[in-house]
């Protein structure tokens, strides 16, 4: 699909008739109601409603309207198995990743919070439209202590004479580590400076990197306040990978607003959670295979952390706790990224139809909001409401009483619409 330049300000005007409507929020659809587009937002809600001159009608002849959805754990720039990223120059990186976000925009995500990579250029190509795609949130590289989970240099890259040369991905700023409170707040302030929306800092071990466990916790009290100091300055959040329950209660203690996984939470982290009001972001397709290049012990930890999520997300449900965003995590495989969609249909194991579309959509918002005046996007997202984003999806399905539609995006996503700006129609 060829860029649109001329299209990132004063998108034409739309209307669209005849949709059964789900505004992000409410399980009852809408019906009878038009909606009317202009300059990327939406603009009004309405019966009959009168297309402007020039405006584009678009007859959805009952299909499914329901906002854009959001990917809250995504890694743009991570798409190759580890042995061709570790040895990729920083431009085929780039090239890679500039075919991911047109993939994740055709099957429907208009926002993506990237969790970990230097996405900072992507962005900024995808504004300006010289490439096509999402929404991007950029946490820039995550931050974690040496050995922590940023820290990906193998045992070969370890002798004594070398023991400080980074890794691929961190000479490439994908990941960064600092060790003290002094190197976490440089750190800190350095990824704000490339206008990141929030921080990602790692308090626990990780599957994917070579040397810490998943019962390892990372980063002291003082490196953690260190990093939310910095981001608070910046009014904007901190997000932390961790999986077991001591990382939890460590980040929440000293003011992190979301967890990334979680998997392997015990109530009494759950309860903390809760008691700080604090967000979740976990993931399920992730677990489901092996991304591409793990060793054994990589794989092990992977294993463990699918374990886990079953005893999660009941001991959520038991519990009441609902601030739940939607999230793949894929890493190393475009191919998996086409898959990403059957998130919607794992999650129902656990959480009704509504409850996922709300995750994916009015809930994901809901934490994105927190990145307060560092938000790239100020706006309503993830909501059909006037003033809203006008990002739009318009499904030959009712993904409410049947979430297998969700991984149909190539023949049942008839209309994406991004910012006003349509992307994909199959109504013409």
């Amino acid at each position: 699909m060829a860029p649109a330049f001329s299209q990132q300000k004063g998108a034409p005007a739309t209307l669209i008739t005849g949709a059964r409507i789900f505004d992000g929020v409410n399980e009852n659809l809408t019906t009878g109601q038009d909606v009317l587009i202009e300059d990327g937002k939406i603009a009004a809600l309405g019966a009959d409603l009168t297309a402007p001159d020039g405006a584009t009608v678009i007859d959805a002849g009952g299909r499914f309207l329901m906002p854009g959805f959001a990917d809250m754990h995504a890694h743009l720039m991570f798409q190759m198995p580890f042995g061709i990223a570790f040895t990729a120059d920083r431009e085929y990186w780039a090239y890679v990743a500039s075919n991911i976000g047109e993939q994740y925009l055709m099957q429907g995500f208009t926002t993506v919070r990237d969790v970990g990579g230097n996405t900072f250029s992507l962005k900024r190509a995808i504004d300006e439209g010289v490439l096509v795609g999402p929404r991007v949130y950029p946490s820039g590289p995550m931050i974690s202590q040496s050995s922590g989970h940023s820290d990906h240099r193998t045992d070969a890259e370890l002798p004594s004479t070398i023991q400080h040369e980074p890794s691929v991905p961190m000479k490439y700023f994908h990941v960064a580590v600092a060790d003290g409170r002094d190197e976490v707040l440089r750190t800190t302030r350095e990824v704000l400076r490339r206008r990141a929306s929030q921080i990602k800092i790692s308090v626990g071990g990780g599957t994917g990197s070579f040397a810490d466990p998943l019962d390892t916790m990372q980063y002291t009290d003082d490196e953690i306040r260190a990093a939310v100091e910095a981001a608070e300055d910046w009014n904007t959040y901190v997000t932390a990978h961790v999986y077991n329950s001591d990382g939890i209660l460590r980040a929440l203690r000293n003011g992190v607003k979301s967890i990334e996984h979680g998997n392997l939470m015990d109530k009494e982290a759950m309860q903390a959670m809760i008691d700080a009001d604090a967000w979740l972001s976990p993931q399920v397709i992730v677990y489901t295979f092996h991304p591409a290049g793990f060793n054994d012990e990589q794989k092990d930890k992977h294993d463990e952390a699918f374990d886990g999520i079953d005893q999660m997300f009941t001991m959520a449900n038991e519990m009441g706790f609902e601030n739940i965003v939607f999230g793949t995590d894929i890493i190393t495989s475009p191919e998996m990224i086409k898959r990403a969609n059957e998130e919607f249909v794992l999650r129902t194991k656990w959480f009704d139809n509504v409850e996922i579309l709300r995750q994916a959509t009015s809930k994901s918002a809901e934490l994105l909001a927190l990145s307060g005046p560092r938000n790239p996007y100020p706006g309503k997202l993830g909501v059909i409401e006037e003033g809203a984003h006008a990002d739009i999806l318009l499904i030959d399905g009712n993904p409410l009483e049947d979430m297998s539609v969700m991984t149909e995006y190539e023949e049942k996503f008839d209309l994406i619409m991004k910012g006003g700006i349509v992307y994909k129609n199959q109504l013409e």
